[in-house]
C-alpha cells in the first residue's frame, strides 16, 4: 500500500508499505483524507524528534475496515475521525477526564507498519499518510457520514487543538478580549473557537496581508500585520493572548500584551531546546502562562461536538481546506505548506 515515509534523510511516496492486523482494543481504518500539520513537517526538519523510518500524518479521518477483539462502539463501514491521543483509559489523569496528560499517551511509538520485512515506526500513533492505518480504539471516533472527508480530517488535529484551546484550557467567556499571533491552521481554529465561546473582541496578527480575509471569516474583528498595534485596539491589553507561531520574541509579546488577569496559551512548537524570557513582575497582576498539549481535549467527547457544529453551521471546516492534492503530490502539498499558501493541504487518498 502506498505512504509517505520518512527515512531521516528524504521523504518519500512508497508503494510497498505493509499493515498489520487489528489486534484487541484496535481499529484499521482505510484513510481517505488527511491534513497536512506543521508537525509533519517539523519531524523532517528536526524540530520534533522522532524515530525512523517512520509514516507520516496525525490529521486523518476514513473508513472502519476492520476491528479487533472487545471494539464495540465502531463497527467496519463507519466513518471516523482520528485523534493522536492514545491513552489508556484507565491511570488517573485519564479518570480525571484529562486524556492528553496520559503517560500513555507520549511518545510511545509504535511499529504497526513493515516494509520489505523491516518495522516501521508510527507517528503520533496514527500515521494517516497511509492507505491504512491500525490506531487504538479510543483514537477512532466515528462521525456522521455527510461530511465531507477532507473536512472531517482536519477535526483530529487543528480544530481539536485551536478550538479547544479556547474552550478547554483558556475558558475564553462572552465579552472577552481575545488576541490571536499567527493566523495559519491552529491560529485560525483558535479565532472561530473565541468567536463560537462568544468573545466582544478578537484581534488577529499575521505579518501576511493576504490573510486577513480568511481571518476575519473565521472571526477576528480586528486584523493587524504587527503586534504594534494591539494597544491602540486594547488599550489595558487582551484577557487571552494565543501563540500559534512557536517563535519565543512572540511568546514574550503575547505576555507583555496581556490585560491583568490575563493569560498567554502556547500553541506555537519552537524547538525543543528553545528558551523564552519574561518580566517576572508582571505575573504578579495575576497574569498566566498556559501550556497546551491538543487543545487539553477529549477526543471522543469533542470530536463529536465539533462535528455537530459545522452540521449547525457554527464551526468552519471546509473553508479550512484551501486545496487538496492525491498523495503522489507530497512534495507539492509541502511545499505549499512552507511558504504559507495555505490554510491546510490535504492529502487524498
Amino acid at each position: 500500500m502506498r505512504g509517505v515515509l520518512y527515512d531521516g534523510t528524504r521523504t518519500d511516496v512508497v508503494d510497498d508499505l505493509e499493515v498489520r492486523d487489528p489486534g484487541p482494543g484496535e481499529v484499521r481504518v482505510a484513510i481517505s483524507a488527511a491534513g497536512l500539520c506543521h508537525s509533519d513537517l517539523s519531524v523532517v526538519d528536526g524540530t520534533i524528534p522522532f524515530p525512523v523510518p517512520v509514516v507520516l500524518g496525525h490529521e486523518g479521518a476514513g473508513v472502519v475496515e476492520a476491528v479487533g477483539a472487545g471494539v464495540t462502539h465502531v463497527v467496519p463501514g463507519d466513518h471516523v475521525a482520528l485523534s493522536t491521543l492514545a491513552n489508556c483509559g484507565t491511570c488517573p489523569e485519564c479518570d480525571r477526564g484529562r486524556p492528553t496528560m496520559c503517560r500513555q499517551a507520549i511518545g510511545r511509538p509504535g511499529q504497526p507498519f513493515t516494509r520489505n520485512g523491516t518495522p516501521v515506526y508510527q507517528f503520533a500513533s496514527n500515521s494517516a499518510f497511509a492507505e491504512r492505518t491500525v490506531v487504538k480504539a479510543v483514537q477512532a471516533v466515528r462521525i456522521p457520514k455527510d461530511i465531507p472527508m477532507p473536512s472531517a480530517a482536519l477535526i483530529g488535529c487543528g480544530v481539536l487543538t485551536g478550538v479547544g484551546a479556547v474552550l478547554n484550557r483558556a475558558k475564553v467567556d462572552r465579552g472577552d478580549s481575545v488576541l490571536v499571533i499567527g493566523t495559519g491552521g491552529i491560529g485560525l481554529n483558535v479565532l472561530q473557537g473565541a468567536r463560537i465561546a462568544g468573545a466582544l473582541r478578537i484581534v488577529a496578527v499575521d505579518a501576511n496581508p493576504a490573510k486577513e480575509a480568511v481571518a476575519r471569516r473565521f472571526g477576528a474583528t480586528d486584523f493587524l500585520t504587527s503586534a504594534e498595534g494591539v494597544k491602540e485596539i486594547l488599550p489595558t491589553g487582551a484577557d487571552h493572548a494565543f501563540e500559534c507561531v512557536g517563535r519565543v520574541e512572540l511568546i514574550r509579546r503575547a505576555i507583555d500584551l496581556l490585560d491583568r488577569h490575563g493569560q498567554a496559551v502556547l500553541l506555537g512548537v519552537p524547538p525543543a531546546t528553545a528558551e523564552a524570557s519574561f518580566r517576572v513582575s508582571s505575573l504578579y497582576l495575576d497574569k498566566s502562562i498556559l501550556g497546551c498539549r491538543y487543545g487539553s481535549s477529549r477526543p471522543q467527547r469533542d470530536i463529536a461536538l465539533y462535528a455537530e457544529l459545522y452540521r449547525d453551521g457554527r464551526l468552519l471546516l471546509d473553508e479550512l481546506v484551501t486545496e487538496t492534492y492525491p498523495v503522489e503530490d507530497f512534495e507539492k502539498a509541502k511545499a505549499d505548506a512552507e511558504a504559507g499558501r495555505v490554510a491546510r493541504g490535504v492529502l487524498t487518498f
